[in-house]
This record gives C-alpha cells, sequence and structure tokens, in this order.
C-alpha cells in the first residue's frame, strides 16, 4: 500500500469517531486529512485561529493564503466558518468545548502518555498540544503502527519528551484500533490480514484484547 493511501486509511478510521455537531481540532499529518471524511456537521478548529475548516485544497483549485490550517496547508472554509486571533482560539481549547483532537504520535505509552513534539537532536515545536491534550474531551492519535525503522511506538514507557500524561483515548493506526482505559491499553478493532498476535508482536505493553474486537472497516 502507498504511503498516501496508509495516511487516508487512517483519516477516514477516525472520522469514524466524529459526529455532527462535534467541534473537533486537527494537528498537523495524518490528522489534517480527516476533513475530507468527516461527516456533514463537524466543525474542524485549528490553534491559529479558525473553526469551519473544510477540505484541503487539491491541485488546480485557487489557493486563498489566508485560509491555512495550523502546518500551513490551505483549506476551503465551509458556509459559517469563522477566523480569530489566536488567543481567542487558545480559550476555546482550554474551557473545554472542543469534542477531541486529533494528534499525531511519535510514542504512546501504557498508561495513555503521548509524545509527539521531539526526537533526539531534533524539535518539531509542542505547539498546542499540550494545551489539546489537556482540554478536548476525548484525544485520538493518529500514527502509523511502528516507526520506519520497525520499532514499536507504542511502548511500555514513553523514551522522548513528553506532550501530556494519561490522555490518550483513542490511537488510530493502520493495522488496528487501541483504546486507552482505565485497566490499560484494549485491542479493539484489527485490520483484516493481520493478528493479534502480529499486534501484540509490534508494541512493548500486553494489549488487552476486547471481547467485542471486530475488523476495521475498508472502502
Amino acid at each position: 500500500m502507498e504511503k498516501s493511501e496508509i495516511k487516508g486509511f487512517i483519516a477516514k478510521r477516525v472520522a469514524q469517531e466524529l459526529k455532527d455537531g462535534d467541534v473537533v481540532n486537527l494537528g498537523i499529518g495524518i490528522p489534517s486529512l480527516c476533513g475530507s471524511y468527516a461527516v456533514d456537521g463537524v466543525l474542524f478548529q485549528s490553534e491559529n485561529g479558525f473553526i469551519g475548516i473544510g477540505p484541503t485544497v487539491q491541485e488546480g483549485l485557487m489557493k486563498n493564503e489566508r485560509f491555512v490550517n495550523a502546518g500551513g496547508v490551505p483549506f476551503v472554509p465551509v458556509p459559517g466558518s469563522s477566523a480569530f486571533d489566536v488567543a481567542m482560539s487558545f480559550n476555546v481549547i482550554r474551557c473545554g468545548r472542543l469534542a477531541a483532537t486529533v494528534l499525531g504520535g511519535l510514542q504512546v505509552s501504557a498508561q495513555g502518555d503521548l509524545a509527539n513534539w521531539a526526537t533526539p537532536g531534533r524539535a518539531f515545536g509542542m505547539g498546542g498540544a499540550m494545551d489539546l491534550c489537556n482540554g478536548a474531551r476525548k484525544v485520538i492519535v493518529a500514527m502509523e503502527l511502528v516507526a520506519k525503522d520497525g520499532s514499536p511506538k507504542v511502548v511500555s514507557r514513553c523514551t522522548l519528551p513528553l506532550t501530556a500524561v494519561k490522555c490518550v483515548n483513542h490511537i488510530v493506526t493502520d493495522r488496528c484500533v487501541i483504546d486507552g482505559t482505565e485497566e490499560g491499553l484494549v485491542l479493539s478493532e484489527i485490520r483484516k490480514g493481520h493478528t493479534v498476535e502480529e499486534i501484540q508482536a509490534a508494541v512493548e505493553p500486553v494489549l488487552l484484547v476486547s471481547p467485542d474486537l471486530k475488523e476495521m472497516e475498508e472502502d
């Protein structure tokens, strides 16, 4: 599967968690693609000062340099969208108005801790992620299950600088969906062609397997 197809698959599955009336923040990378798959009525927020972010601008369409998300990607605003300053944007984030935030991840721990802003020798900039993890009612991490070198991204304990602790509700990957619960990480969905044993071998912590384990939806 091509890289773009993997990203699209993850974003589409994340979008299933979102419903009409939700105000949702999208991080950069895979999360920014979710707007192209969500049901009508989901309002996407960006910490640089927008509510009402629509699909990303496709090649050949005219771009408006004023309408860009937090990752600098041009988007099409939906009817009723609004723009405001960054101070107001973070008021929205911190007051609990967001139904969810969708963020990328470098590591997620067995306790639901998230590390997503720095690797050895390279800091990406935490941005608003720290506020989002503590302000949104649900934190969804969208990432591939393993790193480029095959090392686990779901780990017993994060070794990279933390963004927030005990904040992750769902991890949506290219192979499975893992839920963060008080009892531990629960494998709730698995993609066709993969096995529980394979998923367990690709992560560090021991996963609980949901009694209602189901297959991830495909196109």
